[in-house]
């Protein structure tokens, strides 16, 4: 499903009009973005949990050359599924 699905089910759902939908999904995608770069924990309860997680320096190889090299530590943001989610897609 991609965004336009999204907001094709959220009106569906809601009966709202279609660029209501979409405001709101951009608003929602837009406000986790914000907090996430702000390096805040998004929690939706039943849903599951936005955070930034660090990752830590490592070697790496070259697939094209084989020639060992360094990559650098990044934060990069994470998701682990809620208790509710993750039974409903058992």
């Amino acid at each position: 499903m991609n965004k336009a699905e999204l907001v094709e089910e959220v009106v569906g759902q809601t009966g709202l009009t279609k660029k209501i939908s979409r405001e709101a999904v951009g608003a929602i995608i837009s406000v986790i973005t914000d907090s996430l770069t702000r390096e805040e924990k998004v929690t939706l309860v039943g849903f599951g949990t936005f955070r930034v997680r660090e990752r830590k320096a490592r070697r790496g190889r070259n697939p094209q050359t084989g020639e060992t090299i360094q990559i650098r530590a990044k934060k990069v943001p994470k998701f682990k599924a809620g208790k509710n989610f993750r039974e409903a897609v058992r």
